[in-house]
């Protein structure tokens, strides 16, 4: 997707110039101590010389690591144009500037030992790029529904390299389309689609171009999808049966049509939230939680048998099971996995009871945020048991799971917190997680975080 490659390639783009910048001021600095010369402030100022010039090389001639069709060959030539003016701007600059210059011999060695290193690291990210991209947790698995000239262009699009990350399992259309290349099956009907992904469930993503006369047959399809974690793209125009509101995106020069708004669907946004959690959820846990966790050992070792964490198995990211780590607070039942705790439940005790109020219970889940299997807000994950039946109850319930729970969240600030007696509490926390989803950005992770602290200081009465 289009606006995949743009956010990976504005990663990669920095990496690799931040890389070249590098390689180049440590082997200028060397040289120039080869040739003789002492690091003193004039070889200092004539390095930022350097690095300034050689920077603006690279940001004219580009990066293209993280473009699918990339060749070797277009590395090397892409560094050889970035060198070839560098050692003649650079040359230029430093002698009208007055600047301190290696020898003619030692200067040609140094550019030819710049071109060779930026070369190797370009084509060592490449080969990194390439891996990641064909391991087996990152690759997109795709069907297409519909063989029109858009999804065949979808299907080549994915297929040009074998780096692309998109796995095309096969398409369905009411009838094999010689259009269609051989290696890309043809699986059958449309009305078989929701069969073949319940039966294949490393399905991520469909792609649909079917017409707006097979409005049941897509409503079906969408339904199934929003449903069960797979992420639904419709490609032509689909007003006439479907008013969720849809989103354009490009692959390419390919347009598709997606349900909702996912901002943290851009690499450069979720290494931005992932960084935030590990910093915060790391500075807590090597400060405040050892304290918090010595005197919470103690007082449930003093007032309740048993151990003082609680695992609950929940649904996080993708619909994946995981492990939720809380501090104990209720007595040893058999009932931890099924029934939700309730005002008065017997079950807590009265230390419990202060830790629910006080959020306190909530802490060890920066263990779950700083290992990756949550974020310190998004949606909270519910148990296994309520999963299940909720989403059979709630439409578009598994939507929230498109991002990972949190240990806090939009829908839990906004008052959607505790127990959830009527459907529509829950309704209510779904349509929160959904809107949290579609308008993420990190000032709102750290406003949620602020009326959170404020919620426990104040006091909240939707907490036990």
């Amino acid at each position: 997707m289009e606006k995949t490659e743009n956010g990976y390639g504005k990663i990669i783009t920095v990496l690799t110039r931040a890389c070249d910048l590098m390689i180049c001021l440590g082997l200028y600095l060397l040289f120039v101590k080869l040739s003789g010369e002492w690091i003193s402030e004039a070889v200092r100022r004539s390095a930022v010389m350097t690095a300034v010039i050689y920077t603006a090389c690279l940001i004219h001639g580009g990066v293209i690591l993280h473009k699918r069709t990339i060749k070797a060959f277009n590395i090397l030539f892409i560094v050889m144009q970035n060198i070839t003016i560098f050692a003649i701007v650079s040359t230029f600059a430093l002698y009208i500037g007055g600047f301190i210059m290696m020898p003619l011999g030692m200067s040609l060695l140094f550019y030819t030992v710049v071109a060779f290193c930026s070369v190797s690291m370009r084509l060592t990210l490449r080969y990194i790029i390439k891996k990641i991209r064909l391991s087996k947790n990152r690759i997109r698995h795709v069907v297409l529904v519909g063989s029109s000239e858009n999804n065949l262009n979808i299907y080549n699009e994915m297929k040009m390299t074998t780096q692309s990350g998109f796995l095309v399992e096969g398409y369905f259309d009411f009838a094999p389309n010689p259009n269609f290349p051989e290696q890309c099956k043809y699986l059958g009907t449309p009305d078989k689609v929701t069969d073949y992904l319940k039966n294949n469930r490393q399905v991520h993503e469909v792609y649909c171009c079917l017409t707006s006369r097979n409005r049941d047959v897509i409503l079906d399809i969408i339904h199934y999808s929003v449903n069960n974690v797979v992420h639904f793209y419709s490609v032509p125009n689909v007003s006439n049966y479907m008013h969720h509101r849809m989103y354009f995106n490009m692959l390419n020069n390919v347009p598709y049509l997606s349900l909702y708004r996912e901002p943290l669907s851009i690499p450069e946004n979720r290494l931005l939230k992932r960084t935030f959690d590990i910093v915060v959820s790391g500075l807590f846990l090597v400060t405040l939680f050892p304290i918090v966790l010595i005197l919470v050992a103690l007082i449930t070792k003093i007032t309740m048998p048993g151990p003082i964490f609680f695992r609950q198995k929940r649904t996080g990211y993708n619909g994946k099971e995981f492990y939720c780590i809380k501090f104990r607070s209720m007595k040893v039942n058999s009932q931890a996995d099924t029934l939700q705790a309730t005002k008065n439940d017997p079950r807590k005790t009265k230390w419990g009871d202060i830790m629910r109020k006080t959020n306190i219970d909530e802490l060890p889940q920066f263990v779950n945020v700083f290992i990756g299997d949550m974020s310190i807000v998004g949606p909270r994950p519910h148990m296994l048991k309520h999963t299940d039946e909720y989403s059979k109850l709630i439409d578009m319930y598994m939507v929230r799971h498109y991002i990972k729970p949190g240990v806090t969240g939009w829908s839990q600030v906004t008052g959607f917190r505790g127990e959830t007696k009527e459907l529509y509490q829950m309704e209510g926390r779904v349509k929160g997680d959904i809107w949290y989803m579609e308008h993420w950005n990190l000032w709102l992770d750290i406003y949620i975080i602020y009326k959170t602290v404020a919620n426990v200081l104040i006091g909240d009465k939707e907490a036990y």
